[in-house]
């Protein structure tokens, strides 16, 4: 490619002044002409026909044809220009042509006469000047790339080496590191072009560490909090070979009934905590109105508030609220926070769950409202945390329901905030009432359920 356009360039630059030699020939031949009697003639001395055909390499050819075309001086047999080319007036035209099989090139005008057609004044040559003009070119230019060429190549290479370096030491701590290594790379070993790249690499890897411990915490948790289950599970058991009596062989099995249930819904709920933990809110983010998947929640935990008595209540403002944020995840949210104010609310009191906005705000609330035994003030941060209960509750739970809302509310932008009971007044109707606040989704949305 490159020997290609050396050479295409070499012959437009041997061209150039040859061309305007042939064009100044043509110029000064055509001032030549004269009109005697009606006739075009050219009065050119002998001395100035041998000079215009002096060249020691190349052939020289001129022709003079009259206004009618007839023969006046030159070369016979030099072709004639393209008819089309009559019409250019004075002006000085260049082309390529052949003479007995030789190229040549032609330098042609037309010289104007009066009341007739003008005459035509052509000067020609071959083209081995510039041949050899050309090739003494693209030696000067050619033969020097054959040395610098390898030479760049070999400065190119030890540059990439040398540029390549750091990064493959870098390449080759990470290669030496053990599986269980996520600690960052030393970014000031890094070539500064690479400092971004290692930075948010680094970030990878402080992820990739929060998941790992996330994960182990997850299992250490879970395997303490199966062990006492599992061992009342397997010494009810026991006790039920045991048994003599049919009486209390129902009681024992009911208590093994209702201690499977328990561990359960502690495996239920270690699962939800480990999946929402590792699934993140963007996936599966789409529009949602608020009001119709807590409607539709609160509608699956009516059976279970009419068991006890507890009056189920869905409040809302009438009009889609809408919000951003993974359905799946904010209707094990809203499950976790029923089911929280269902086992806690004596037989015969009241659950309410409420959809409210606040004008100019670009926030959504849901409230989850209970007259259970309420939660003191000095508890309501920890009660959030894993595996924590407050002591003296009756009802059974495995403390997870909780720490589940929080994961899933902080995934999606939003607040948990645990406030007294609006009816916090009536010791009849004291309890609690979780607020969540979660950012509030474009008007116009399509949202779904």
């Amino acid at each position: 490619m490159s020997i290609a356009v050396t050479y295409l360039v070499a012959k437009s630059i041997a061209n150039a002044p040859y061309d305007r030699a042939l064009e100044s020939s043509a110029i000064v031949l055509s001032q030549q002409l004269h009109e005697v009697n009606g006739r075009v003639t050219l009065q050119l001395p002998i001395s100035a026909r041998e000079i215009l055909r002096a060249d020691e390499t190349d052939n020289i050819y001129y022709q003079v044809l009259g206004s009618s075309g007839e023969f006046v001086s030159g070369d016979r047999d030099l072709p004639l220009p393209p008819e089309e080319d009559a019409g250019a007036g004075s002006l000085v035209q260049l082309r390529d042509d052949r003479i007995h099989g030789a190229e040549i090139r032609v330098a042609y005008t037309y010289v104007q006469q009066p009341g007739a057609r003008p005459a035509l004044v052509q000067v020609a040559e071959t083209l081995d000047k510039r041949a050899q003009l050309a090739n003494e070119i693209i030696k000067g230019v050619i033969l020097p790339q054959f040395v610098i060429l390898p030479l760049a190549v070999i400065l190119v290479w030890f540059g990439l080496t040398r540029g390549l370096a750091p990064l493959n030491a870098i390449q080759e701590r990470i290669r030496a590191r053990s599986p269980g290594d996520t600690s960052p790379i030393d970014e000031g070993a890094a070539p500064q072009e690479l400092t971004p790249l290692v930075a948010s690499f680094n970030e990878l890897l402080g992820r990739l560490e929060q998941s790992v411990q996330t994960q182990k915490r997850f299992i250490a948790d879970a395997a303490h909090q199966m062990k006492t289950p599992l061992a009342g599970l397997r010494m009810q058991a026991e006790l039920a070979q045991r048994e003599q009596s049919p009486d209390e062989l129902r009681r024992t099995l009911a208590h093994i009934a209702d201690s499977s249930e328990r561990t359960a819904h502690l495996v239920k709920q270690l699962l939800s905590l480990a999946r929402m933990e590792n699934m993140g809110a963007a996936d599966g983010m789409v529009p949602l109105d608020l009001c119709a998947l807590s409607r539709q929640v609160v509608a699956e935990w009516l059976p279970k508030a009419w068991a006890k008595q507890i009056d189920l209540g869905f409040e809302e403002p009438g009009a889609p609220v809408t919000t951003s944020g993974n359905a799946t995840m904010l209707a094990e949210m809203l499950n976790n926070l029923l089911d929280n104010a269902i086992r806690y609310t004596p037989d015969g009191g009241h659950v309410t769950v409420r959809v409210t906005t606040a004008p100019f705000e670009p926030f959504v609330f849901l409230d989850v409202e209970d007259t259970g035994p309420g939660i003191p003030a000095g508890e309501r941060e920890r009660v959030m945390q894993r595996f924590y209960r407050i002591l003296g509750t009756q009802a059974e739970g495995s403390g997870l329901g909780l720490a589940i809302v929080r994961e899933i509310v902080q995934q999606h932008g939003g607040d948990i905030a645990v406030l007294d009971y609006v009816y916090q007044s009536s010791p009849r109707l004291a309890g609690a009432r979780f607020r969540i606040t979660l950012p509030r989704g474009t008007p116009g949305e399509g949202a779904s359920a």
